[in-house]
């Protein structure tokens, strides 16, 4: 066997030399060199980094050398393979070359090789020499340059790399940083200045003291200087460029730092964002540091509101920048925008790709819907009004234009204030429709799509009259394809106002312009002229009909054409059209066309099969065109499904980071092809599968039955789909639907497996669900997985066993406690010195999310009591110091009724098993029961009586409080007004049980003629209905105390029966009911809608039966010496035996109520 050759070690530096100019050729006896001494190689090249022979381009491709060598893992040469003592020595020759060296890229090079090194050996001290070092090198005047910039760059490094041990270090070097800023010595040596800015600002992000961020705030103004001062270098414009990055990212994470000098860093960054000089990129991120600061709301909210004239500034500036458009020719007659491959570009979520825009155009743009945002309409829309009127009757089109978007970009942050100021903005647009330039016309209709969005019903409801002749008008400019395709997108957007009536004198000539657009080749007319169709179908319903046989031939024509690529755009949006069209005036209508259009379908489903846009919207088709008969042939679902599947099954690329996933692009696997698509549309694929996946299901209920276990091994993962929200809510309010398919399918007697099999499906859905609710991250996506759980919860009953009631429990422990948090930062946000009212609107609709979770987590309670009964309240009794503090008077109006709900629940369901929680619960109901507050009044209320009804004994020392209680409600003089009776309607039931389960507790004899003179109760429909049983059940037993002595309550009792008959089962025919009020001086219409019972009906007629036949002579005289002849013959028909219940005439029931004269009396009692 050859021996291997030993390297020569005398000609090393010829070697590397060699290796460093041609490697491939070198490569070998360098490769040898290194698998021989690795340390040798590495020490040998970290030598020659001073050598004087070598140029610096030499010496700067060592240094590179060096640290691929040391940090390759493969490698002999790499640090851990190195011996202690050689890297002790390489260590030492590191910072001696940092101290000596004089070039700027080498020390540069070699700071990024310490970097790299330090974090893992600081920690254990293995470096110690490295701190001292870069101590000695701050502390020493005669430091060169290079020396001092690569402290500080080591410096920036090493605080973001390393644990305290160097943000220690650098607390003790404030005034070292200062000096560096400040003094008038370093002025020229700017790469210095700036890189201490950068290692300040590294610094302060890893502190955690505010007090020690606190003292280095008398830097800012040093570092601003410094990096107005790099601006100005053209050297030094790229370090300029990474500090504006660092400050940007200084301003996301820690604004604070910035509040005590925030007027000097401000105003630096607008001057730069000011000065036209510097370059596009710069301007840009000056801008992009003032929105960040703008956007910490959490941490600084309100503090750039104070910045003296700081947002009229900033709007300003964005104005200006979306002034940086072209006048191109393509725009007015180009196809779309936006790429074939994307969803359609009307949606509401979509942002125009203005690609005539220039960069700085489409960011100021963008920037002034952050801005709006941000600072909310109050701040953002006196503004907008001062500044926009003069850019609208500017003579450059550029100005007119950027009004028009920036009235679009800020009416979503605006809205609650701009709705003030509408009327002006709507004028605004409209006029704008008719200027002369086709790219402000287009702004023009483009704003008003965006105010139909944000401002719907208000807008449609209001100005209908204006905007829709408006948009038919602009559907004539026939020489601008782009105007007319947006008008006809934005006829869309109006119909989503679901008021058929509003659109209905407009759709004649809204449908003949469409239809004229359609035969327009501008594949972006013709696909929103389809679109618009199809929604004004959608919302005009059945009044489309006479519009049916106008439109449906040409929509055929156009899905019969649809057999190349180049139609497959037309094709699909004219299907989409159909199925609109066709559910809009039902299948009778299109009973004659649907067989054509099915076969239609499916031929062109078969010829687009490849394509990924077109196979969603058949798939939406399908849906649409079945839904009617809820019914799809198993011929046609087979074509339906396979599809469906797949699409439900692509996932994108895991590896792209997910603010990147929408533009990157991913591979998928589709019909046996791999194609390329933008994550955008994959992701909308997808979405629109899993919907129509949970439509079937929903649809065909027990008939889904075959796919129902392909169905959930697709959507139950989804749950977590974490990178796109759509898709993980649709996935969720797909599971009831599964449940339910299955569950039907049992009964029917179609499922295999039976019980067994729907017990299986309902574990893996009901874990998984739980299991998704305790990770997600949104607050909004966790109140509707907390919604669709409490519908399965339904579904299943008591198939759900004890380790899933557990499972649960523990899951809504962990979410109140994480909603408890939340409302904690919220807290924490409004204590902040920069809080203001407008902060206060913005935060709003966070606490509104966190009352919508408790209100869902109480359902679910609710639901696990009404199912498990006692069996659940072990669980209970965990949650009940989760529950509790909700119950506190500084709880909102929801959260307390939540726990009223639940307490509700627990006493309804749970019997005696709920007797011991009466202590715990009722102060808060008798509390709670003279509430400021009618939904809670009303709540509480109900629940006293289920206590009276329930509580037996235990309730009995509550029974004169709840008296109190409910003679403030029934007494106060607003008790019956619309906001407070259904309140009032809960006490006079209340009482009602009371008087009924506890008459052993109170003055009956007084207490019951005050309940009677209190009714009828008619508005809660439920307590009416308990009432006026009880009360025929007192009657029917001849209670005294109800009746009184001699019949004196007799007529009140006949009063109440007349006037709740009103509407009932008791008359053929509908009737208006006067009656008299207890003091005889007006008259009221009363109803009585679903009140009686058809059983309580007849039980009222016995009753009335009864009282001719038992009432005294005497009572009935004087009853009846009020009515005139013909009226007594009525009375003696109504109470005739041979009369039908049925044929009690209105006039002869109205008689009725006239002995409501004969003893009427207002009754009142005291708490003795």
């Amino acid at each position: 066997m050859d021996e291997v050759p030993r390297p020569d070690w005398e000609s090393f530096e010829t070697i590397l030399s060699n290796f460093m100019e041609n490697p491939e050729e070198a490569g070998l006896v360098f490769g040898m060199m290194i698998q021989v001494d690795p340390d040798a190689v590495v020490l040998k090249i970290s030598n020659s980094l001073g050598s004087v022979h070598d140029t610096d381009y030499s010496r700067e491709c060592k240094v590179a050398l060096l640290a691929r060598l040391l940090t390759n893992q493969d490698l002999g040469t790499n640090w851990n393979n190195l011996s202690v003592s050689s890297q002790s020595t390489l260590n030492c020759v590191l910072l001696d070359r940092i101290m000596l060296e004089e070039s700027k890229a080498i020390t540069t090079r070699i700071c990024d090789i310490v970097s790299d090194l330090a974090p893992s050996l600081l920690p254990d001290n293995n470096w110690p020499e490295l701190l001292p070092f870069l101590n000695k090198c701050f502390m020493n005047s005669t430091s060169n340059n290079c020396s001092r910039l690569c402290t500080f760059i080591l410096y920036a490094q090493l605080v973001d790399k390393t644990d305290e041990t160097v943000v220690g270090c650098v607390k003790d070097l404030h005034s070292l940083f200062l000096n560096t800023l400040n003094n008038d010595d370093t002025l020229d040596d700017l790469d210095v200045r700036i890189t201490a800015t950068m290692a300040v600002i590294r610094f302060i992000q890893c502190v955690s003291s505010l007090n020690e961020k606190a003292q280095f705030q008398d830097l800012l103004p040093g570092m601003m200087r410094t990096l107005t001062d790099a601006l100005s270098n053209n050297d030094l414009e790229d370090a300029a460029v990474a500090a504006l990055n660092l400050f940007i990212e200084l301003a996301r994470n820690e604004p604070k730092f910035l509040r005590r000098q925030l007027v000097v860093v401000v105003g630096t960054m607008i001057e730069i964002a000011e000065t036209k000089s510097l370059e596009e990129e710069i301007r840009i991120l000056a801008v992009e540091f003032m929105l960040t600061l703008v956007e910490a709301k959490e941490k600084v909210p309100g503090m750039m509101k104070k910045v003296p004239l700081f947002t009229n500034t900033c709007f300003a500036i964005l104005l200006n920048l979306t002034l940086d458009i072209k006048d191109e020719y393509r725009f007015h007659t180009a196809e779309p925008i936006w790429h074939s491959d994307e969803p359609s570009w009307h949606c509401a979520e979509k942002q125009y790709e203005v690609t005539w825009a220039m960069k700085s155009c489409a960011f100021g743009l963008t920037c002034l819907k952050r801005l709006s945002i941000a600072l909310g309409g109050k701040t953002i829309t006196p503004i907008a009004m001062e500044q926009l009127p003069s850019y609208l009757v500017a003579p450059e089109w550029e100005k007119r234009h950027a009004a028009l978007l920036a009235i679009a970009q800020i009416s979503e942050g605006s809205s609650m204030v701009m709705i003030r100021y509408l009327e002006q903005f709507v004028n605004m647009v409209l006029r704008s429709f008719h200027d002369p330039h086709p790219q402000v016309r287009w702004a023009a209709v483009h704003a008003i799509h965006q105010l139909l969005i944000d401002f719907c019903p208000y807008l449609q409801a209001q100005y209908h009259n204006q905007i829709l002749p408006a948009l038919a008008a602009a559907m004539d400019d026939l020489q601008n394809t782009r105007v007319q395709a947006f008008a006809a997108a934005s006829v869309v957007i109006f119909c989503r106002f679901e008021s058929p009536d509003i659109i209905e004198p407009y759709v004649d000539g809204l449908l003949k312009k469409l239809v004229l657009l359609l035969q327009n080749d501008n594949q972006m007319v013709h696909e929103e002229a389809l679109i618009a169709l199809g929604s004004i179908a959608d919302l005009s319903k059945e009044h489309f009909h006479k519009y049916y046989d106008f439109v449906m031939p040409h929509l055929k024509a156009l899905l019969v054409n649809a057999n190349d690529k180049s139609d497959e755009a037309r094709g699909r949006n004219a299907l989409q059209c159909i199925s609109s069209v066709g559910m809009a005036v039902g299948k009778e209508k299109f009973r004659d066309d649907i067989k054509q259009v099915m076969d239609l379908l499916k031929l062109f489903q078969e010829s687009q099969v490849k394509d990924f846009d077109t196979i969603p919207h058949i798939l939406v088709a399908w849906i649409k065109i079945c839904k009617p008969d809820k019914t799809v042939p198993s011929d046609e679902s087979s074509i339906i499904m396979p599809p469906t599947v797949e699409f439900s099954q692509l996932e994108p690329d895991k590896t792209v980071p997910s603010d990147e996933l929408d533009d990157s692009i991913h591979k998928v696997k589709l019909r046996d092809e791999i194609i390329c698509i933008r994550g955008e549309i994959l992701l909308w694929g997808k979405s629109v599968a899993v919907s129509v996946l949970g439509s079937f299901a929903e649809m065909l209920e027990e008939d889904f039955y075959p796919w129902i276990s392909q169905a959930a091994s697709i959507l139950v993962p989804l749950l977590k789909f974490y990178i796109h929200r759509g898709t993980r809510e649709i996935a969720c309010k797909s599971m009831p639907a599964l449940l339910l398919s299955a569950k039907l399918a049992i009964v029917k007697g179609t499922a295999q497996g039976g019980n067994d099999y729907f017990k299986q499906l309902s574990d893996h859905i009901i874990l998984a669900m739980g299991d998704a609710l305790s990770s997600e991250p949104e607050t909004k996506v966790c109140v509707t997985i907390l919604q669709e759980l409490n519908r399965c919860l339904e579904i299943c009953g008591q198939v759900v066993n004890e380790d899933q009631i557990r499972s649960i429990t523990d899951e809504i422990k962990h979410i109140i406690a994480e909603s408890s948090r939340r409302k904690g930062e919220l807290t924490e946000r409004v204590k902040s010195e920069d809080f203001d009212a407008e902060e206060a609107e913005l935060l709003r609709d966070e606490r509104k999310q966190e009352v919508e979770v408790f209100k869902n987590i109480g359902y679910l309670v609710a639901i696990l009591i009404k199912t498990f009964k006692a069996a659940f309240l072990p669980f209970l009794d965990e949650l009940s110091s989760y529950i509790m503090p909700m119950t506190g008077e500084d709880k909102t109006t929801e959260e307390r009724n939540t726990c009223i709900y639940v307490f509700d629940h627990l006493v309804g369901h749970c019997g005696e098993a709920a007797l011991k929680y009466f202590d715990t619960y009722l102060p808060f109901l008798l509390n709670w029961s003279n509430d400021e507050n009618p939904c809670v009044r009303k709540n509480a209320l109900y629940g006293l009586r289920i206590c009276a009804e329930k509580g037996g004994s235990i309730f009995k020392p509550f029974v004169g409080e709840a008296l109190s209680r409910i003679n403030v409600v029934v007494t106060h003089f607003k008790a019956r007004e619309p906001e407070n009776v259904e309140a009032y309607d809960n006490a006079v039931s209340t009482l009602g049980k009371i008087c009924q389960f506890h008459r052993e507790s109170i003055d009956s004899a007084q207490i019951i003629p005050v309940w009677l003179n209190c009714l009828p109760i008619k508005d809660d429909i439920y307590e009416a209905k308990a009432v006026l049983d009880q009360l025929c059940s007192m009657v029917e037993r001849s209670d005294t105390e109800l009746l009184g002595p001699n019949y004196l309550h007799l007529p009140k009792v006949i009063s109440v029966f007349a006037e709740v008959s009103s509407k009932s089962q008791l008359a053929d025919v509908k009737m208006s009911l006067f009656v008299l009020d207890i003091n005889d001086s007006a008259t009221v219409l009363c109803t009585g809608d679903d009140v009686v019972t058809e059983q309580t009906a007849n039980r009222m007629i016995h009753l009335l039966r009864h009282f001719k036949e038992t009432l005294p002579l005497a009572t009935l005289a004087s009853a009846r010496a009020l009515l005139l002849p013909q009226q007594e013959m009525e009375l003696e028909s109504i109470l005739s035996p041979d009369q039908k219940d049925t044929n009690i005439s209105a006039r002869a029931m109205k008689l009725l109520c006239r002995l409501v004269t004969c003893g009427n009396q207002t009754l009142c009692w005291s708490n003795e």
